[in-house]
């Protein structure tokens, strides 16, 4: 109660913003008349006047208002469009970083147009991310126009683009593309082997269209690039062949809320006697265990045109929230194997992860990112926490009039289809347009079929009917249109209503069952009642919807009962209203859990990216590898000299046989030995044993160790080395991280059981996540110093790692199917110069910086 009074005397945090940013909008209104006379010419050259501005010390806060009012004039000129005050406000949201949630059809594709106009005037590129290829190159070419007109450069990057042209559209001041794209494109360029071949630049500021689709939907998922792997796909057919003979609840049991499949003892005995295996459980049995439990999973929890269609011979999977073929993705750990098996179609091989990354880490690497969407405030929470970004809801710039009634709730499903049928003829006999949600195609083409003996005409989209998509639903609000769509498939095409459908009530939504997310039945209540027109939306539920059934199925039954429900009758009560909404609550914080937790484990595999990543790119970015070498052969010898040579232990104790061992075998020199009372190194260089401390021992040898590389250097001649230099520290940092991203795979499957004997499963993945890491970093080192200094370079071998550098490349062009020629890009360079292992530390400390900061 006290809250509430607080907020109605200083307004919620999103009024206080809303009223902050008016002053803008202010400004920008007060500049038009001064905008309006200027010829196209004067209008144009007020890009170039605002970049030299930027240049001279202005920030881009300051350019805002006159920005903003540049875009708007040339938006009129071009599109006949000119923005609202509330679309200032929500373009002034974006350029701050936030995500705008405004309502559908408030013109956010036109919003987007200020902040990156103002954003590329930095030079360093704005990026602006689609749901898919078509709105990628829709919205280049529509709101292209503004940008060009203005002089800037619009490119868009798609799947299947050359690398020449995809290199291009990076370099433009304005990219589109979709998510997926801009992902990849950052993987495969962490995969190149010249920094000449970078389609990316750094990343500067992006604009997330359909912001909670990409960000918390689709974030699910993770991007992986991965190679074929060598093991046989028979052991599906086998194990496929025999999950049919197994009957729920006698040999296994299904736990939906949980979407997991367990055998029980029946179950175990059963498989064991069908695959001719004494312990199911016996160790060595482990991963028979496994591809059986996957086996199950898929034939008693996934279902085909729900889960995943089958279309050329593939299985392809079904996003759950906006109902579109994810093509590309599959199903890790065997499950994907498991479903082609079932479906009795070719069983690709397994996979190793060559590259991954999640879309939660690669968007927070953007210095600045923005979003928008017509449904993100149920979600402010996750993106708060997951990314640091703010929820603003804008409001709209015509009031809300359409008229959302209460959900009907009906005993079976059969009854609710009857009602749905029933509502959708009223629709089409008055001549209204009446667009229906589904949850899954297999609904979807149900009700399809029912209309069909109706005789009512209606077009169908889902993941099918995909490439129709914009066309479908922009026809969705004229007189008599009935659309089938599938959750929020069609979004960011505007329907606009036919002749007539106003005098008619507008377009009606009918939900035919509420999604586990409030923000996707947002979503389809809000294609009607765009821009002030009317409208109306209906659910229509049932006591058998998944939603009811695995989750609030006991609370509310009850009230069914107290209500006395009868076959037919639908019953329309508050109180059964808010008992789905908690349940869609329940399973959103779950989900959110789920994301959360995923998150975790994926931020100690980020962190390590980074690391390999900067390392590699300092390969890439040096014009001499030989100092990076230097300094990597310093740490190698120096772990070992910390290991058998200890401080505080006398040198006629330390174990120099180990130490000229492993000179030996990594740099291809013995170099030390015993000889009375002095340490003879290299032959030459002598030192007094009394006198003597493991640093100068490290030192002295290193000198040793670098000498006989200088001397390689000398014979084959500098530039010779350098191209094997680069060649073969990438390949042995590429192979032992592959090897590495399999090494943590395994160990995430196996690292809940540490919950058994009361352990943080995810404190131990970090600890030997750790662990792993800084063995295979130290490996990587050690490899590099082995092959560089005892390799005996030749042409031979020069053309081996052209033809190796080559193949390589073809891998990382095949995982998008486009191939183009070279281009000149900016290599990486480090602007300060590298500080050596024995310099001395910048810190002022008068240590070594290997033993101050450099440790």
């Amino acid at each position: 109660m006290v809250l509430g009074l607080i907020k109605k005397i200083v307004g919620t945090r999103n009024d206080r913003e809303l009223k902050r940013i008016q002053a803008y909008v202010g400004r920008v209104n007060e500049l038009e008349s001064s905008i309006q006379p200027l010829s196209d010419e004067q209008l144009q050259a007020k890009t170039q006047e605002l970049k030299e501005r930027l240049k001279g010390g202005e920030q881009l806060d300051e350019l805002l208002p006159e920005a903003f009012a540049v875009v708007r004039e040339a938006s009129w000129r071009t599109l006949k469009m000119r923005h609202f005050d509330v679309q200032l406000v929500g373009g002034v949201a974006l350029h701050e970083g936030k995500i705008t949630e405004m309502k559908t059809g408030e013109g956010k594709t036109l919003v987007a147009t200020l902040p990156v106009y103002l954003n590329a005037l930095t030079g360093r590129g704005v990026h602006v991310v689609t749901v898919n290829d078509y709105l990628a190159k829709r919205d280049a070419e529509w709101m292209g126009t503004v940008y060009r007109f203005l002089g800037l450069e619009v490119g868009v990057i798609y799947h299947d683009m050359p690398d020449e042209e995809r290199k291009k559209a990076y370099r433009s001041d304005v990219t589109y593309g979709t998510n997926n794209e801009f992902g990849f494109d950052y993987l495969r360029d962490n995969m190149k082997f010249s920094a000449e071949d970078f389609v990316q630049r750094d990343l500067h500021f992006a604009i997330v269209d359909e912001v909670d689709s990409i960000l918390i939907d689709e974030a699910r998922t993770p991007l992986i690039i991965s190679g074929p792997g060598e093991e046989s796909t028979d052991k599906y057919y086998v194990i496929n062949a025999i999950i049919p003979k197994l009957i729920k609840e006698t040999h296994f049991t299904v736990d939906e809320k949980a979407r997991s499949a367990a055998l029980n003892d029946d179950g175990i005995s059963m498989v064991e006697k069908l695959l001719n295996v004494e312990n199911l459980y016996d160790p060595a049995q482990i991963e028979i265990l496994h591809h059986v439990n996957q086996g199950l999973k898929a034939h008693a929890l996934f279902k085909n045109e729900v889960d995943y269609v089958v279309k050329d011979g593939k299985v392809v999977i079904i996003d759950e929230f906006t109902g579109r073929m994810m093509s590309g993705r599959r199903y890790s750990d065997g499950l994907h194997q498991a479903l082609e098996a079932k479906e009795g179609v070719t069983i690709e091989n397994e996979n190793q992860t060559l590259a991954t990354i999640t879309f939660q880490n690669y968007f927070r690497m953007y210095e600045k990112l923005g979003g928008m969407t017509g449904t993100a405030d149920t979600e402010a929470e996750e993106f708060n926490s997951t990314y640091g970004i703010e929820v603003l809801v804008i409001p709209t710039n015509q009031p809300m009039v359409r008229e959302d009634y209460a959900d009907l709730i009906y005993r079976t499903e059969q009854e609710k289809f009857d009602a749905v049928l029933e509502e959708i003829r009223e629709c089409h006999e008055a001549g209204r347009p009446a667009l229906v949600g589904t949850i899954s195609i297999e609904k979807s083409e149900l009700l399809s079929k029912h209309l069909k003996k109706c005789g009512i005409p209606h077009n169908v989209l889902n993941a099918k009917h995909h490439e129709q998509e914009a066309e479908i639903i922009a026809q969705a609000g004229q007189p008599k249109a009935v659309t089938i769509a599938t959750n929020m498939a069609g979004r960011g095409t505007d329907i606009v209503l036919g002749e007539g459908v106003q005098d008619l009530g507008g377009l009606h939504i009918i939900g035919t069952e509420r999604h586990e997310s409030r923000r996707i039945d947002n979503q389809l209540r809000g294609r009607s009642g765009r821009q002030g027109d009317n409208g109306s939306s209906r659910f229509f539920l049932s006591l058998d919807d998944d939603l009811l059934r695995i989750f609030g199925s006991d609370r509310i039954s009850g009230l069914m009962g107290k209500l006395g429900m009868e076959d037919g009758q639908p019953i329309e009560h508050a109180m059964v209203t808010k008992a789905v909404e908690s349940a869609q609550r329940k399973v959103e914080a779950h989900n959110f859990e789920i994301r959360k937790h995923l998150l975790q484990y994926d931020d100690v595999m980020n962190k390590q990216r980074e690391v390999i990543y900067a390392l590699r790119k300092e390969i890439l970015g040096s014009n001499n590898q030989k100092e990076l070498l230097y300094d990597m052969a310093d740490e190698v010898l120096g772990e070992r000299i910390d290991e058998f040579c200890p401080e505080g232990v006398y040198p006629e104790e330390w174990d120099i046989e180990q130490v000229n061992a492993y000179a030996e075998r990594v740099f291809g020199v013995g170099i030390a030995k015993l000889e009375d009372k002095e340490l003879v190194i290299g032959g030459e260089t002598r030192l007094d044993l009394e006198q003597c401390t493991a640093e100068a021992f490290h030192e002295t040898l290193m000198n040793t160790v670098t000498a006989h590389y200088d001397a390689k250097e000398a014979e084959f001649g500098a530039e010779v080395l350098r191209y094997p230099e680069r060649m073969i520290m990438l390949q042995v940092l590429d192979n032992l991280w592959r090897e590495h991203l399999l090494a943590m795979d395994h160990l995430k499957e196996g690292i809940g059981l540490r919950g058994y004997a009361q352990k943080n499963p995810l404190n131990e993945y970090k600890k030997e996540g750790f662990q792993l890491f800084t063995e295979t970093n130290f490996r990587m080192k050690e490899e590099i110093c082995e092959f560089l200094f005892k390799a005996q370079i030749t042409r031979e071998t020069v053309s081996a790692l052209e033809e190796n550098q080559e193949r390589e490349n073809q891998k990382v062009r095949e995982h998008r199917g486009g191939e183009g020629e070279d281009a000149k890009a900016e290599p990486v360079r480090r602007d300060d110069k590298k500080v050596g292992r024995n310099d001395p530390c910048p810190c002022g400390s008068g240590k070594k910086f290997k033993k101050c900061h450099g440790q």
